[in-house]
């Protein structure tokens, strides 16, 4: 059963937490405008995000942006928990030198979107007091919910970066090293380089190649890599201040803001105006 909090402004989910027995809501491709972190034990299932996919096993947490489209399958019983919340009831990207949850479970351009976590710990105990915390509907609720929301969120990127330094060994090759070098190359940019060519040429590679090191390694294209920090920037600017969108555009190198807007479009799923209404518009300048 899900306990869910809704906020009392527009009448929108705000945050939610779910124990649920099979992959029904699941099965079917989707994109929801707040955070969804799925925590997800069963001995193999199918995970598709932005178009990429991903055979799991075991207990597993996966970490969903807004509007990031995904879908889980199995042909096994599958059961977990949910957990959705609203960047209105907590902003990541305000939290972020302390949570550091940008670029590690959300909003990694180059990264997987899930990770091996313990069946036995701290998250799991964590989610029981969120339960509890939820059926009291006390005094200062979103506040204690929040509390334990940051602390769930320090858990989890404390074992995403274990998880990460655990896979490292696996690109211990010399491609590797130009994919490194690739993602710092597009961190850098970004702004700028936008064809997969312009990176190859600094890479001093061929295009060919370069496509055969991203597929290998991270199930994408060179195109998608840069195409989804482009976003993640994009993304930042509409939720954080109040920026009109051929000034956003133009930061990142897009002086047509009608073609960058269905560029948006086409990646996200929704136009940025939309993306700003339901996401977000200058937290940071309300706060």
């Amino acid at each position: 059963m899900a306990q869910i909090i809704i906020d009392k402004q527009n009448g929108e989910l705000a945050f939610r937490l779910e124990r649920f027995e099979n992959l029904n809501q699941f099965d079917h491709l989707q994109r929801k405008n707040y955070y969804s972190i799925i925590l997800l034990n069963a001995s193999n299932y199918k995970l598709s995000v932005d178009l990429s996919n991903y055979e799991l096993q075991g207990y597993q947490m996966i970490c969903l942006s807004p509007y990031q489209p995904f879908m889980i399958s199995s042909e096994e019983r599958c059961q977990g928990w949910l957990l959705n919340f609203h960047p209105d009831f907590f902003c990541t990207y305000r939290h972020q030198n302390e949570i550091e949850t940008e670029g590690v479970l959300f909003n990694n351009f180059h990264g997987l979107p899930h990770f091996q976590i313990s069946e036995e710990g701290l998250l799991f105990n964590l989610i029981d007091q969120i339960s509890k915390e939820m059926d009291r509907d006390s005094i200062a609720q979103h506040e204690v919910l929040v509390a334990f929301l940051k602390v769930f969120l320090i858990e989890a990127v404390r074992q995403k970066k274990q998880f990460d330094k655990e896979i490292v060994p696996k690109f211990s090759d010399g491609q590797s090293e130009i994919l490194q070098n690739l993602v710092d190359s597009i961190e850098k940019n970004y702004c700028e380089l936008h064809s997969p060519k312009d990176y190859a040429d600094v890479l001093c590679i061929s295009t060919k190649t370069l496509a055969g090191i991203v597929k290998k390694y991270l199930q994408q294209t060179p195109s998608d890599l840069i195409s989804n920090r482009i976003v993640i920037a994009a993304k930042r600017e509409l939720y954080l201040t109040s920026k009109p969108l051929k000034q956003i555009a133009a930061g990142l190198g897009y002086y047509d803001e009608f073609y960058f807007s269905r560029f948006f479009k086409k990646k996200v799923g929704v136009s940025p105006d939309n993306y700003r209404k339901t996401v977000g518009f200058a937290k940071l300048e309300r706060l």
